[in-house]
């Protein structure tokens, strides 16, 4: 079962980064693979009541590798960490098979709740660098998180969503309106809107004046 898992970790490596050149290379080389390979037997202590001995493990790949995985996550075989460095996955996170996740993410929570509180990815879905998904949401099957994007909620499957916080701005390729009425509320965007119309009428101001001082 083991090895069965590292050959599909290995494999999505392959199917998913351009710059791999051979299986073996892989192997010996990619970070996300071997933190991979760490945290199933980190799971595989948890599962045994061993905890301590498997939060030392997933220590000691947090150490070589730059990737904290807690040893309760649920990761499906053939998930692949690109780079990884920064990668956190939580206790209670889940992750589906396919999915892709970049340097600098996070599946975290968001306070001191107990039970259920780190995010479920689906299948074969796309985290991109920096990307921090928090709270006990769900991510759809084959949904894209954008670089740097803050998601507290959940994500429709075949989603692309974008910025702080994140809202959908694509389902199957089309673009949306932007999402639901909550999204269209961003306060930021708001608060930037009213400051580019204020804007525009104290440059319609100025103008009006201009032209009296040259008519006097």
């Amino acid at each position: 079962m083991f090895f069965k898992r590292l050959r599909l970790d290995i494999a999505a490596a392959k199917k998913n980064d351009p710059a791999a050149r051979n299986k073996f290379e892989i192997w010996l080389t990619y970070s996300g693979v071997h933190a991979l390979s760490w945290h199933r037997w980190a799971n595989r202590l948890y599962r045994m009541h061993l905890k301590l001995l498997a939060r030392i493990t997933s220590q000691v790949c947090k150490f070589f590798t730059g990737i904290e995985i807690h040893p309760a996550a649920k990761i499906a075989a053939g998930v692949f960490i690109d780079h990884g460095h920064g990668v956190v996955i939580g206790e209670t996170a889940e992750v589906g098979a396919g999915t892709v996740i970049y340097q600098g993410c996070t599946l975290g929570g968001t306070g001191k709740q107990t039970g259920k509180r780190h995010p479920t990815i689906g299948e074969n879905c796309v985290i991109s660098a920096g990307a921090k998904v928090l709270g006990g949401i769900t991510v759809g099957d084959g949904a894209k998180i954008g670089a740097g994007a803050v998601v507290l909620k959940n994500v429709p499957a075949r989603a692309t969503v974008v910025g702080v916080p994140a809202r959908v701005v694509r389902i199957d390729g089309q673009k949306t309106d932007g999402g639901c009425d909550e999204q269209r509320r961003d306060p930021y965007l708001v608060e930037i809107c009213s400051l580019r119309e204020r804007a525009f009428a104290l440059e319609e101001r100025i103008r009006r004046l201009e032209e009296e001082n040259e008519n006097i």
